[in-house]
């Protein structure tokens, strides 16, 4: 996780998403990428808004208002995980 623990979905790396079954597909438009994604990845995302800093803890609280993810302790650091793949695409940053 960063070091700081906070993350942003910055609004020039706005994606536009394509859902195909199981897979979406999100195209990143500055730098011209076409990512393949599955669940929880989308709704990761879909629980970021732009410019708002966000922990791994903060995401587990909005997405277990949807979702079963289990024991908290568990699905910290999964969650903390998926941030940091995200970081290394450029789809999120640390904030």
């Amino acid at each position: 996780m960063d070091a700081k623990g906070y993350y942003r979905l910055d609004a020039r790396d706005a994606t536009r998403a394509c859902v195909l079954d199981d897979l979406v597909l999100l195209y990143h438009p500055r730098s011209g990428q076409t990512h393949m994604v599955i669940s929880p990845v989308p709704e990761i995302l879909d629980q970021m808004h732009i410019d708002e800093r966000v922990s791994a803890a903060d995401l587990h609280d909005r997405l277990a208002r949807h979702f079963d993810l289990g024991p908290r302790e568990a699905a910290l650091p999964e969650i903390a995980a998926h941030l940091d793949a995200l970081v290394a695409l450029g789809l999120v940053r640390p904030a």
